[in-house]
């Protein structure tokens, strides 16, 4: 972050151990600064059975150290006092001895998962990174994300100032009390002995990330009520704060505003189980622009396994917030507090081809700062034609860019997606197109000279929407779509999102257009090797019944004859 440029903000919250997921975000998102809020980890163990045998000592121990009245004291505190004790029974002495061995296991295996994610997010060179503890956590300060740690400490971001505070005024039981984060802006504590607000007096930040919400904001808890922290409330009625990012009741959530200040709860983006055994399934975050110092816009989206979807956008216009409903049905599931997405969990997006994928997300982990440079200058490019067009427009990325190993000279290439004119519509797009004319002369103008860009293909969404609902099982455009999405980047994937979404409510057509798409692949890489005759490879497909799409056709012949004489030009 340099100067007064505009600054992207990525926030997610309550990740309860999904740590692949964060990956994935990390590696199909670019912003420069991003914020991964409590809770971290799930359990203090890795299976269900030390953590349910955990559980239950500490609730023994919990109930004895109330009837002793030694609550002011953690429960570890007091087995270890139990234990110092000559005459206590020899069933304590047992189940006090099993708890402190767990007690050691857990803290060893949480600060382990800690590793773990800062490994993952250390990944990230090109951007600023935070993490902040809830009151699943421990103290940050003991494990490897001490670096990245938000909880009492501030950070400058250009002339924005970020500054965090972590935990909750609730003890969460199966966590080691003797690590969490001790809460020091409870209920009833004037501001000279709350924690928390004389930190923030201190430290006047703009932007506030906290575990618990403030008071009556993102706090509504359906059978007690506002659970909110009335001292965090207090201050940011007080105080210029521009963003204030809170977590921990996942039901409660969404985006607020109230004078100057916008509120964000995204709900969880782990997956979690709530006390009726309910399972949710997550994947929520914002995405939050600012310029000089001023939020522009902010969009909540939703990573579905290696997908994200955008959900819902407020943009600033003239001064007012203006909202618009991008995803109607997701949206509604997440103002409902239902399940979406796992409804067709196994086929809710196009399947990337496996060993392509597996070698995409390895080199995705090293992404280089030039890759992000261009994925985010694509992104603008997306945003302003759609803004002057008027239309629907989106990209897929292919080659360097796609892989995440761009260098100072790499090209562009990409796929372009238009919803194209009847004038065109026989020519997928080729030159005839007004749309596609205007599309590419903006891409060639913004650009200029500092990346080359090339177009490789244009699919017309209008032709490939057609033939999903027309069950047309020959049309080039759509088994052309169909190849691009299983294997590239997509550039504003709610344009293309609607159009899985069609194609995933016929399995059985596509299916059909899936495996014509595989054996395209699997002739080609068994053939290419030996055979450098293209009428051997399409009369293999031709065998198999395979019609295959004439531009696909150009491509693979240009390939095979490593000449360009007589291959039909890109489409």
């Amino acid at each position: 972050m340099k100067g007064d440029r505009p600054v992207k903000l990525i926030y997610a919250a309550d990740i309860h151990g999904a740590f692949e997921k964060v990956k994935t975000l990390l590696n199909e998102t670019i912003a420069d600064v991003y914020v991964i809020g409590g809770d971290l980890i799930d359990i203090p163990f890795y299976s269900m059975e030390p953590a349910i045998r955990y559980h239950e000592l500490q609730t023994y121990f919990h109930g004895l150290r109330g009837r002793k009245e030694r609550t002011a004291l953690t429960i570890e505190d007091f087995v270890d006092e139990l234990l110092d004790d000559p005459d206590i029974s020899e069933e304590i002495q047992r189940k006090g001895t099993i708890y402190q061995q767990y007690t050691i296991r857990a803290r060893r295996v949480m600060q382990q998962k800690y590793k773990v994610l800062e490994n993952i997010i250390s990944l990230k060179t090109n951007s600023r990174l935070f993490c902040l503890p809830g009151n699943y956590d421990m103290d940050l300060k003991y494990t490897s994300l001490h670096d990245q740690d938000l909880h009492l400490h501030w950070y400058q971001l250009d002339r924005l100032r970020i500054a965090g505070y972590g935990g909750a005024d609730v003890w969460t039981a199966g966590i080691p009390e003797r690590y969490i984060v001790q809460y020091g802006a409870g209920i009833g504590a004037d501001d000279r002995q709350n924690e928390m607000s004389r930190f923030f007096k201190a430290v006047k930040p703009d932007i506030v990330v906290t575990h618990q919400p403030p008071y009556g904001i993102h706090d509504g808890v359906p059978s007690t009520g506002p659970s909110g922290s009335s001292a965090l409330r207090t201050y940011l009625d007080h105080n210029p704060v521009l963003l204030a990012l809170s977590g921990h009741i996942h039901a409660d959530c969404g985006f607020q505003r109230r004078e100057n200040t916008l509120f964000l709860n995204p709900s969880n983006f782990g997956e979690v189980t709530d006390i009726t055994a309910e399972v949710y399934e997550g994947g929520f975050f914002y995405t939050v622009e600012i310029e000089e110092n001023r939020i522009v816009k902010v969009i909540l989206k939703k990573l579905v396994e290696q997908r994200i979807h955008d959900i819902a956008e407020h943009v600033r216009r003239n001064g007012h917030w203006v909202d618009e409903i991008i995803d109607p049905p997701r949206f509604a599931a997440f103002r409902r507090r239902e399940n979406f997405d796992t409804r067709v969990a196994k086929y809710s997006h196009i399947p990337e081809i496996q060993l392509y994928n597996e070698i995409k997300q390895f080199y995705r982990m090293f992404q280089t700062q030039q890759t992000d440079e261009r994925l985010d200058m694509l992104e603008q490019i997306a945003t302003l034609m759609e803004g002057q067009i008027r239309e629907d427009i989106a990209m897929d990325v292919v080659g360097s860019v796609n892989l995440g190993m761009s260098e100072e000279g790499s090209d562009i290439d990409l796929i372009l997606y238009l919803r194209c004119d009847s004038r065109c519509a026989d020519q997928q797009g080729s030159g005839l197109c007004a749309r596609y004319r205007q599309a590419e002369a903006m891409i060639r103008q913004t650009l200029g000279t500092k990346y080359r860009a090339e177009i490789l293909d244009c699919v017309d969404l209008n032709r490939v929407e057609k033939s999903i609902r027309e069950k047309n099982y020959e049309c080039e455009a759509t088994q052309r779509f169909v190849a691009y999405r299983s294997l590239c980047r997509p550039i504003h994937y709610r344009v293309i999102a609607p159009i899985e979404d069609l194609l995933n409510r016929d399995m059985e057509y596509r299916r059909e257009i899936e495996g014509s798409i595989r054996s395209y692949f699997k002739i080609f890489v068994t053939t290419s090797e030996h055979v450098r005759s293209f009428h051997k490879y399409e009369q293999r497909l031709n065998e198999l019944g395979i019609k295959l799409p004439e531009s696909i056709r150009g491509k693979v012949r240009q390939y095979l004859q490593g000449t360009e004489e007589d291959a039909a030009p890109p489409r």
